[in-house]
């Protein structure tokens, strides 16, 4: 793609996600979203094939700034309840331009089937920009996980984010506080948890979590 048609993509992504925030998602269009981008509705659907598609350039871009946002903030060998909610609260920072469209958005993306889902093969690399991130919340505190567990862990938080993600969703309070002090009763036990997980009882209990949340979270997506 030249850098002409690298500017009309970009273009029309950043008129997506204006729309969004400002009309909401069902009201947007993409015969408005190419009116307001000055393109034809034809080299719209060149570039995206629809809102859906811009959905995962908004994920791609919000996971982005939650990266930037948390890593600067992440304390090298604090503990993990502190650098979970750093994470989470970044995360919140990151989303709150696009709170007012959350809830109708919600009706399609909550369907693990849907392509807008974040469990879908479409959203592949935000999910897994999304599970790094996680990683490296672990990997920068002090509190160490047992070996077996590196893979499911970081899984079972970016699922933990994700259910703050839908109270935020539905947070009506100015500036989604109560999400923000959900965040703060939440951390302290997941960092809890996560020291229980050096016992080999409890290191089970978290592995048999990761697998059933794992089966019943991803689906094979059929074709009619």
């Amino acid at each position: 793609m030249g850098d002409r048609g690298t500017d009309t993509r970009q273009k029309l992504v950043d008129t997506a996600l204006r729309l969004f925030r400002d009309e909401g998602f069902q009201a947007t269009t993409m015969r408005r979203i190419a009116q307001e981008a000055g393109v034809s509705l034809g080299n719209a659907y060149y570039y995206f094939a629809g809102k859906d598609e811009l959905v995962h350039e908004l994920y791609l871009v919000v996971q982005r700034d939650h990266r930037e946002r948390t890593l600067p903030l992440l304390r090298d060998g604090g503990s993990l309840a502190e650098n979970f909610g750093t994470v989470l609260h970044s995360g919140l920072d990151a989303m709150s331009p696009y709170h007012g469209f959350g809830s109708s958005f919600l009706q399609s993306a909550l369907p693990v089937a849907s392509r807008s889902s974040p469990f879908s093969a479409e959203s592949t690399d935000a999910r897994d920009m999304a599970i790094t991130l996680m990683r490296d919340v672990l990997a920068s505190s002090r509190q160490k996980i047992p070996p077996s567990l590196d893979n499911q862990l970081p899984m079972l938080l970016w699922l933990i984010y994700l259910g703050v993600t839908l109270h935020w969703v539905t947070d009506s309070s100015a500036g989604q506080t109560r999400t923000h002090a959900l965040v703060d009763s939440i951390a302290p036990v997941v960092g809890k948890a996560v020291q229980l997980a050096r016992l080999p009882v409890a290191r089970s209990l978290i592995s048999d979590i990761a697998e059933l949340t794992t089966r019943f979270t991803t689906t094979e997506r059929t074709t009619p």
